[in-house]
């Protein structure tokens, strides 16, 4: 988004070029604003939860023995983020220094789940109204994912089984697979 906004005159080109979707907000404004609200602190919480699960997974496998409570003790102190949320991370990680994700804390998984729904109604309001929300989008995206059991994954077996004869599994037949795609 950072890059895209440097390229103002293409994207007022764009603007002309290319319309919107024509459907207006016309609902609830106060609804919206709670909306708003609750998405944007999932979409943090969220948004933390990736970062320091990626932290810990650098911390591992290049030995940096990073204590991520004190990350989020020395971030909460700092003079750029300092957000009132670090404090509720600092604490999942002094519970359990050896968290996996911050989803998995009680009281921030519980935080996201809460607000889940109001997160969705924004994605969808926003890709309804032709705004731009990629980090909430993407937010929402990890959510559904790091939550599910079961992965697409075959999907992309199937995408390079057409393109390479790569093989794929299938979750109603065990072993491996080869399709003749273009006879299919």
């Amino acid at each position: 988004m950072r890059n895209l906004s440097a390229y103002k005159g293409e994207r007022e080109a764009a603007s002309k070029a290319l319309a919107r979707p024509a459907s207006k907000f016309s609902g609830d404004r106060t609804a919206l604003l709670t909306q708003l609200q609750d998405a944007l602190y999932a979409g943090t919480i969220l948004t933390y939860a990736q970062g320091m699960a990626q932290l810990r997974k650098a911390s591992k496998a290049y030995a940096y023995d990073l204590e991520l409570e004190s990350i989020a003790r020395i971030w909460r102190g700092g003079c750029i983020i300092r957000a009132t949320l670090l404090e509720l991370i600092r604490a999942a990680y002094q519970a359990k220094p050896d968290l996996p994700n911050l989803l998995l804390d009680p009281a921030l998984g519980q935080a996201v789940m809460a607000r889940q729904e109001n997160l969705r109604a924004v994605v969808r309001a926003a890709a309804e109204w032709g705004i731009a929300a990629p980090a909430l989008m993407g937010s929402l995206g990890y959510f559904d994912a790091y939550r599910s059991a079961w992965m697409p994954a075959n999907l992309i077996q199937a995408q390079r089984d057409y393109f390479g004869a790569h093989t794929y599994e299938r979750n109603d037949a065990k072993g491996t697979f080869h399709t003749q795609w273009e006879k299919a």
